[in-house]
């Protein structure tokens, strides 16, 4: 290959770099422009809530006992005093584990006020008790926020004494 050759291919070479990289910064800008015309800007800021959580009932049923550990399914009433303001039916399915220790997951639709504002959404548990004390992760599903809570987003947890009371919080905003 001549010198000259040579020179033309490392030229080549470079404006095709420089082609895709003008190219892939023009795609950067466009979705940036599309993200600002969306309504998608910087994350909103978070609030902090806490609150109280009674369980005011709750019944336990076994549906699964052919095999240890025995599966159950929980049917809770709990309500909420503090930033969170309101009452919650729980449904939870559940693997005992033996006294006073547990696994489960759950769902509930809380009804209303968070910081201030009506309405309700659902947030989905992941709840783990040991010696009769529960701890919980919870999550907001997103879009089942309904009136002043519609775009709400959020996570958060709870401990405390299992089917007794707890102390909740939630990390939220909106989208």
């Amino acid at each position: 290959m001549s010198t000259r050759s040579f020179i033309l291919l490392i030229v080549c070479l470079w404006m095709f770099l420089l082609a895709e990289n003008i190219q892939s910064k023009e795609q950067g800008d466009m979705t940036t422009v599309k993200s600002v015309q969306s309504g998608n800007t910087a994350p909103q800021a978070r609030a902090h809530a806490k609150a109280k959580i009674i369980v005011q009932s709750s019944e336990a049923k076994p549906y699964d006992q052919t095999a240890g550990p025995a599966l159950m399914e929980l049917h809770l009433s709990e309500t909420f005093t503090g930033d969170i303001e309101g009452e919650s039916p729980v449904r939870a399915l559940q693997v005992h584990r033996g006294e006073k220790s547990a696994s489960q997951v759950s769902i509930q639709r809380f009804r209303g006020k968070l910081g201030g504002r009506q309405g309700s959404f659902v947030l989905q548990g992941s709840e783990t008790v040991e010696n009769g004390r529960i701890k919980a992760t919870w999550l907001v599903v997103p879009g089942s926020g309904t009136d002043d809570l519609s775009r709400l987003r959020g996570e958060g947890g709870f401990e405390g004494d299992f089917g007794k009371g707890s102390d909740g919080w939630l990390d939220y905003w909106f989208e």
